[in-house]
């Protein structure tokens, strides 16, 4: 019986490898949780809209909210807007939607909800989008260069390469039932980057919480809210146990 589900977990792990060596089936990184953590968010923020906010949306967001996380409104105009938009305006791409589908093959998605449109049964969105945005490699088939083992054939192009340098995905060849199986084994760094390994894992960890936050700006109240309640209705609980206690006392 040992023998029987040794060779089912072997099989198992040889054939999720081989998912992983195509990029159908990735192990998705716990991603840092930072929705708290006002200048993580307002870095996050920083690199959304210098990086993604050329060819992604975010409609349903709009820039004023970004006091939220900390930011003044004279912040947000200096250092977060684009040339002829507003503070109180919405956070749309100035990309044209038709020369996106052309470059790209098809339209970048909008990006307000995808922190929790992502989740899965590898975990959470944030979970995904950690892993999706550290998990890129050149690939010179593709019409961006760019390839990526979470999401494979991926339009987008790692616009965060310069931040992160290259790094090539490295496989081990191993056998199971007589088929030749390569399992993903870590990541190889060809070139540097701006930053190093740490410095561009947090980076992203602030990205992916800004994009966390963005998706329910009202989560962490919701929570606080939530939690008064729950005591309140403990408490509640109690005197109306009492109170029925004393009302049937004279009851026998």
């Amino acid at each position: 019986m040992k023998k029987i589900i040794l060779t089912l977990m072997l099989a198992l792990g040889c054939v999720y490898g081989a998912h992983a060596a195509e990029g159908g089936e990735v192990a998705w990184d716990k991603a840092p949780s930072r929705t708290n953590d006002l200048p993580a968010l307002q870095n996050g923020a920083k690199l959304f809209v210098n990086y993604c906010l050329n060819c992604h949306s975010a409609a349903f967001m709009r820039f004023n909210r970004l006091q939220d996380i900390g930011l003044s409104e004279q912040q947000i105009k200096d250092n977060l807007l684009f040339v002829g938009d507003k503070v109180g305006d919405t956070m749309k791409s100035p990309i044209d939607p038709k020369e996106a589908k052309e470059w790209f093959g098809a339209v970048p998605p909008d990006l307000t909800l995808v922190a929790r449109s992502r989740a899965g049964h590898g975990g959470t969105g944030a979970d995904y989008l950690y892993t999706y945005m550290r998990s890129f490699y050149r690939d010179d088939t593709r019409p961006t260069g760019w390839n990526n083992l979470v999401f494979p054939n991926v339009g987008m192009p790692h616009v965060l390469w310069e931040l992160q340098g290259d790094r090539e995905p490295q496989f081990e060849k191993t056998e199971a039932h007589g088929h030749e199986l390569e399992v993903f084994k870590g990541w190889k760094q060809v070139t540097p980057g701006q930053m190093s390994s740490v410095q561009y894992d947090e980076a992203v960890g602030d990205l992916v919480g800004y994009l966390q936050w963005m998706a329910e700006p009202a989560q962490n109240h919701r929570v606080r809210v939530g939690a008064w309640v729950m005591l309140f209705l403990g408490l509640l609980l109690v005197v109306v146990w009492r109170l029925n206690a004393a009302f049937w006392k004279d009851i026998h």
